[in-house]
């Protein structure tokens, strides 16, 4: 098995973390007359470890638990006095739109572990040294290091819920789009590939080689939080079924169950190595590659979009390059198969109305929004494809597909960035969108209304849009000109 991860680069760190990214509720509040017990009995009741002392919207003082142990019951003070004679009342503020460091270095330069945020004149939070703590613990190195430490599924299922803070804090901190899903797409690595070591644990030593093999957008390197499954296992040609498949079969149904318990919901394709279909040897996957490209059928472009990106994840790693070595020596000679590829990638358009404007959903659950994902990013995605079978290219990450597709000569260097602009563009607002929507406790989506952007970004979105149609037209002449 692989050994975990050293580094992982763009880890977020707390310079480009502002404070407004650490609050999590409004501050809880007591009036200065109230009895220090009636504070204390708040603070309980709440499950925290200091209020706000403050009258009306000004802010009086600050007490913690170490007040009350220390002006209280050390000092043998009668808890009926007011609250605000136990209080530190030369309070310190940080405004929320600093940067979460400065925070720390407040608390450490005056040995305090809590400081009230303001905005303007107003008191809208409370952060503590241990939200930073957290912070700290949610990066993607910790993160990655605490997932290879647990030693079960229910321990593996609570680290998983901290992998959502990681995309919201990414996207508090301006990463970019490319890097977030690297590093989200690494937690699900590191996930998948601790079941694998749970697995054996239980399982004992596999009786053949295999590679676990990751697809769609973890193969992609392209998650982000709250995606479903899509992964298969390549078998060494040694493989028996009558001696091997039940040993695969329970490693399969191990690291599927364990995903989905995660929060990495079975595929509803079931396109898993749960499947017994997606568990086979070597020269299984190999007819089926060879068949999908020789037989374009519906079925065929469909498994293709998914399994053409495949990522080794864990296990023997030639088994998966030698297989992708093959394929990829042939697809450039099949333009038949390359036509359907882009006939099928035409299925998914930009959401522009013929005179260019915004066209959103009507009617039904997303009625106003735009679907970000099928209509802005996967049509990219579908056309770095396409690139990429035709020229051969071994990338499978869209953005090194689109860099390596200008040296093939499929697409020009010119168009390349305007395509990367677009790809980081769209990404960008589907990570910010998805990271405001787990901040506010609801589910991510993809859907996007338009009002919540500003005119600037309306026509960035329209220009991204119009970038991505163009160059479907361009491969639709290249490809399907006087073919159907």
């Amino acid at each position: 098995m692989p050994e975990p991860p050293t580094c992982l680069d763009d880890t977020l760190t707390l310079t480009s973390t502002p404070v407004r990214s650490l609050l999590r509720r409004a501050p809880i509040c007591v009036p200065p007359e109230l009895p220090v017990r009636a504070a204390a009995q708040t603070m309980r009741e709440h499950n925290v470890s200091s209020v706000l002392v403050t009258d009306g919207d000004t802010l009086r003082g600050i007490v913690t638990d170490r007040d009350l142990r220390n002006r209280v019951l050390a000092a043998g003070l009668d808890p009926q006095r007011p609250v605000i004679e136990v209080a530190t009342t030369a309070v310190q503020t940080v405004d929320i739109g600093d940067a979460a460091f400065d925070a720390l270095l407040l608390m450490a330069r005056l040995n305090i572990h809590h400081v009230p945020v303001t905005d303007g004149a107003r008191v809208v939070g409370l952060i503590s040294s241990s939200d930073l703590q957290q912070r700290q613990s949610d990066s993607a190195v910790v993160l990655a290091q605490a997932i290879y430490q647990q030693d079960s599924v229910a321990e593996l299922q609570a680290v998983a819920t901290r992998i959502p803070a990681l995309q919201r804090q990414l996207a508090a901190a301006g990463t970019s789009a490319h890097a977030t899903g690297r590093l989200v797409s690494a937690m699900t690595d590191a996930i998948t590939t601790r079941l694998l070591q749970l697995a054996e644990r239980a399982l004992g030593p596999a009786p053949v080689p295999w590679a676990w093999v990751a697809a769609g957008s973890q193969g992609r390197n392209e998650q982000t939080a709250q995606s479903d499954q899509d992964n298969c296992l390549v078998l060494d040609d040694a493989y028996d079924a009558a001696h091997h498949g039940a040993y695969f079969e329970a490693l399969a149904r191990f690291v599927c169950d364990g995903l989905n318990a995660c929060g990495y919901v079975y595929c509803p394709g079931e396109m898993m190595a749960l499947t017994p279909m997606w568990r086979q040897p070597w020269s299984r996957w190999r007819e089926y590659f060879m068949r999908w490209i020789e037989t374009p059928d519906p079925k065929a472009l469909m498994l293709t979009c998914v399994f053409f990106d495949q990522r080794f994840v864990a296990g023997e790693r030639a088994l998966l390059d030698t297989l992708r070595a093959e394929v990829l020596a042939r697809t450039p000679k099949q333009r038949i198969f390359l036509a359907h590829m882009v006939s099928n990638a035409l299925t998914h358009t930009p959401p522009l109305n013929w005179l260019g404007n915004l066209q959103t959903i009507r009617g039904g659950e997303h009625d106003g929004t735009i679907d970000l994902k099928h209509s802005g990013i996967v049509p990219i995605i579908d056309l770095a494809r396409v690139y990429a079978l035709a020229g051969g290219i071994g990338a499978v990450n869209t953005r090194e597909r689109l860099l390596h597709s200008a040296d093939s000569g499929e697409i020009t260097r010119e168009r390349v960035r305007d395509l990367l602009d677009a790809l980081e563009f769209l990404t960008t607002l589907r990570v910010q969108h998805q990271a405001r929507r787990l901040e506010a406790g609801q589910p991510a989506d993809n859907f996007l209304r338009p009002d919540e952007l500003s005119a600037l970004e309306q026509r960035h979105l329209k220009d991204a849009f119009a970038v991505v149609k163009a160059l479907q037209g361009v491969l639709e002449k290249r490809y399907l000109a006087g073919r159907f």
